[in-house]
């Protein structure tokens, strides 16, 4: 199927609008990227923790950054898990196990001074723990005329918290423990009087990962995007020639710099997702090249032009034209699946498409405007050198030399 037939679109006549936007959005990305010191690397790979709050309304997620900020000593990440979930990941960093458990703690109760506090000395069932719940109820039962061992007593406690976590840790009223089988009204009563339900609850367990860890995974990304751009560029070296297998990493090391700055100008988390998206990112673009590159060459092979000077440009501008339908049909339909995740793909997966959406754009232009130039430019450039560089025949003299005289006498 072809959206375009015989077209003749002079693709090179454009190329230094399209080479000068790629310089200043490589120029904008990297400054942004020297200025902050970095790309903005997520959890996995500074080390760190994250955990989830659930909220009984739509959580007002300002308010919990603002609140969070000013109790940690390092400004945590907050963003919605899924839409319509009132669920919030929040992470922060951490040096180790104990940190990351003190900061699980400030949090707990950085958000309980500010989402709802009764301020009685109640405990928080939503954000307590088996053991804390027995420590609690054991004494005001007894004195209600419910005498438990201290086994029944941990049992008790262990079915109304396994209750609580089986419907997502939140209760929303204290009557909604009637549904808890052996729990009868004197418990009940007793729990009213004891506990009450804050509007939130902190998951008990978080993912944590070791700052060394996360070293570890950032060298290893960074390597397996290198040992990627590298193995491309032995490939194309051996299937084309060897300036085709550079004009081909150079495009794709182009994308990826563009990527990662807009992620730096945006602020925006570089996590896992966003490296797989990144090397998803650097096999299309390297498609999308060679598919190009292939019909150059074969358009070669036939004799449809020189393979320099102005004849490789025709060459050139007649490959893409015979490839334009393929380009825009794959590079439109991928396009609009990534961007469908984008936006209604939740948070979890913004970073995965954002990365995509930019990375398409990006990557489809540039084994138009800057692969292919360079192949070009490559050319021109030793065609003059080896002109420049070939032996000048000597000019014929004015003067006749003896011989000539003799002979005309």
């Amino acid at each position: 199927m072809e959206l375009f037939k015989n077209t003749n679109f002079d693709f090179l006549g454009y190329k230094w609008p399209f080479i000068i936007a790629s310089l200043v959005l490589s120029v904008a990305g990297v400054g942004s990227l020297l200025v902050k010191g970095g790309p903005h690397w997520g959890i996995e790979f500074k080390g760190g923790m994250q955990i989830t709050a659930k909220f009984a309304t739509e959580p007002p997620i300002e308010k919990v950054r603002s609140v969070l900020s000013s109790a940690l000593s390092s400004t945590p990440s907050v963003q919605t898990f899924e839409a319509g979930s009132n669920e919030l990941l929040i992470g922060t960093e951490g040096a180790d196990d104990a940190v990351m458990a003190k900061n699980q703690q400030i949090i707990v109760e950085a958000l309980s001074k500010a989402f709802g506090s009764p301020g009685n000395g109640k405990l928080d069932i939503n954000n307590t723990s088996t053991s804390q719940l027995a420590n609690r109820i054991g004494e005001p039962l007894q004195r209600a005329g419910v005498n438990l061992s201290q086994q029944q007593l941990q049992e008790l406690a262990a079915s109304i918290t396994g209750w609580r976590d089986q419907r997502g840790g939140l209760i929303t009223k204290i009557d909604d423990l009637k549904a808890v089988p052996g729990l009868t009204a004197q418990v009940i009563t007793v729990l009213n009087t004891e506990c009450y339900p804050a509007p939130y609850t902190v998951a008990r367990n978080f993912e944590s990962v070791g700052p060394k860890a996360g070293a570890d995974l950032r060298q290893q990304a960074i390597q397996a995007t290198l040992l990627a751009l590298a193995g491309m560029l032995v490939y194309i070296w051996f299937r084309f020639e060897w300036i085709y297998g550079v004009g081909a990493v150079i495009a794709v090391f182009h994308d990826t710099i563009i990527t990662i700055g807009l992620f730096s100008i945006l602020d925006k988390e570089i996590t896992l997702t966003v490296i797989a998206a990144l090397l998803t990112l650097v096999g299309y673009s390297m498609n999308d090249t060679i598919v190009i590159f292939d019909r150059i060459r074969e358009n070669l092979q036939l004799g449809r032009g020189s393979a320099k000077g102005p004849g490789l440009a025709e060459v050139i501008n007649l490959s893409v034209n015979q490839t334009l339908s393929r380009t825009i049909m794959t590079s439109g339909l991928t396009f609009l699946a990534v961007l469908a995740l984008l936006i209604w793909g939740g948070p979890v997966l913004h970073g995965f498409s954002l990365a995509l959406v930019i990375g398409i754009i990006i990557g489809t232009y540039s084994s138009v405007f800057v692969a292919s130039p360079i192949v070009l430019f490559w050319h021109d450039w030793a065609g003059a050198r080896k002109a420049a560089s070939a032996p000048v025949a000597p000019a014929a003299s004015a003067r006749p030399t003896p011989n000539q005289v003799k002979s005309a006498r």
